[in-house]
């Protein structure tokens, strides 16, 4: 009787392992392309990714480089002040899109030149998203006016 106790609970803790590596595999292949990282644009000029890598990049909208073009497409720059991507949207920006502000774009990079899917602007006057602050800390562009 000991014995049969004994291998049904082999049995059970074995099921369960298989079942927890299975659901981590099929969690894992679920999220293999909602999964962006995020990098500054000197991360992006010193190690490219690929051109089919979807990833986020962030920092300042470079001042002077904002061009409308024909129809919906916009050409601008973004810097962390260490380095500037060319960046490409086709769409509608957001309302607090400007020049000098901080962005966070996902998309690709494409010959040197970041085309975006998506813009995001900060939500008001004071924020900036924690990976662009962190960045442009870094590079010693930006200084915290409450430090």
């Amino acid at each position: 009787m000991k014995g049969l106790k004994k291998q049904r609970r082999i049995q059970i803790i074995a099921v369960a392992a298989v079942a927890l590596v299975l659901s981590t595999a099929l969690i894992g292949y679920a999220m293999r392309d909602g999964i962006n990282f995020f990098r500054a644009p000197a991360q992006i000029v010193a190690d490219p990714p690929g051109p089919n890598e979807v990833f986020r990049i962030g920092g300042l909208v470079e001042a002077g480089t904002l061009v409308r073009g024909q129809g919906e497409t916009i050409t601008f720059s973004v810097t962390d002040g260490a380095a500037s991507v060319p960046v490409t949207y086709a769409g509608v920006l957001p309302d607090l899109f400007s020049e000098g502000e901080g962005m966070v774009g996902t998309g690709r990079l494409v010959n040197g030149v970041f085309e975006a899917s998506e813009i995001l602007a900060k939500h008001d006057e004071t924020y900036m998203p924690k990976e662009v602050l962190d960045a442009l800390k870094e590079q010693g562009v930006y200084v915290d006016p409450n430090s």
